[in-house]
């Protein structure tokens, strides 16, 4: 079975994702963690139950990291796209403890097992060759923390919990398919629509907010 990991505003600055959702949830999300191995960086929230949100962005002081970084990041034009056309709540990451048994079969779509940090690898991720999001976002990204629960301790609880979130989608039959095939706990409401957009619903000590 897998389980929803987080949920990924992918920006095309921290400093504009942040801001994002500071609008939309009335919450400064406090610096994460750069990943030197990817060159990206992050902020993080908890959302309840082990579940978090990531605002990820590609790290303009970091070095290229010699492969394909994950979440499309290396597609700038297309993330700055997106961003500008509101589509910021962009994605969500499953967990697995049997990564090799999900990609059987589905590499096409999640990518390839990709062993991270590279010099002392503490989880696998799924990346397809060119980084970007499987089936543009519509499906999750998959990750094996190695039988290692990722610890909150680090992750900033500002009282934010997740109530549930939705997938709008061209294509919602295939993607409720797939998510049936792969047994996911927690996964989106997926609804027919023109357009792909993820929303939110998220309890705040404000109230209930949006983030899409």
């Amino acid at each position: 079975m897998l389980k929803l990991d987080h949920l990924t505003v992918i920006a095309p600055s921290l400093a504009e994702g942040v801001e994002h959702v500071r609008r939309c949830l009335d919450l400064d999300v406090p610096f994460g963690q750069r990943h030197a191995y990817m060159g990206t960086h992050n902020h993080l929230l908890q959302l309840g139950d082990t579940v978090y949100l990531e605002i990820v962005a590609l790290d303009p002081d970091a070095k290229h990291p010699g492969r394909a970084r994950w979440f499309g990041l290396d597609d700038q034009g297309r993330v700055r796209r997106d961003w500008d056309a509101g589509y910021r709540l962009r994605g969500w990451v499953a967990r697995t403890d049997d990564i090799d048994g999900v990609l059987e079969g589905r590499e096409a779509i999640f990518g390839r097992k990709v062993a991270l940090p590279m010099d002392n690898p503490s989880f696998d991720f799924a990346i397809p060759d060119d980084g970007s999001l499987p089936l543009d976002g519509g499906a999750p990204c998959i990750i094996d923390r190695r039988g290692k629960p990722r610890s909150m301790a680090s992750i900033a609880d500002l009282g934010a919990r997740l109530q549930g979130f939705s997938l709008e989608h061209p294509e919602a039959e295939a993607i409720e398919t797939l998510l049936r095939g792969l047994s996911v706990d927690r996964p989106p409401v997926v609804m027919q629509s023109g357009r792909q957009c993820y929303r939110a619903r998220i309890a705040t000590p404000g109230g209930v907010r949006e983030l899409c």
